[in-house]
């Protein structure tokens, strides 16, 4: 009798333009990646941020109300955040880089 043997990998083909081929292309090779394992990496990353997305979080009623408390405190100042924020962006006059 033979046996079945489970598929480990699915194809899948899209049709694309040419435009949108050649980005993909040119970012995988930025990568150092192949069009496939590019466009797979891509696929997935996006497949779970909706997942992610529609995540439901659950919790016990005490354990939202201390959530609740927590983010109804005032912030907390971080100097070293400070600092970075009173920075000028690179795109700013007057910005150097660290060296």
């Amino acid at each position: 009798m033979a046996s079945t043997v489970e598929r480990k990998e699915y194809p899948i083909s899209m049709r694309l333009p040419e435009a949108d081929v050649a980005m993909i292309d040119r970012a995988a090779s930025l990568r150092g990646r192949s069009r496939t394992d590019f466009v797979r990496d891509a696929a997935v990353r996006a497949a779970e941020e909706v997942v992610m997305e529609q995540g439901l979080i659950r919790m016990s009623p005490e354990g939202f109300a201390d959530f609740m408390e927590i983010l109804s405190r005032p912030p907390t100042i971080v100097p070293e955040m400070m600092e970075v924020l009173k920075r000028p962006a690179p795109w700013e006059p007057g910005f150097e880089p660290k060296r």
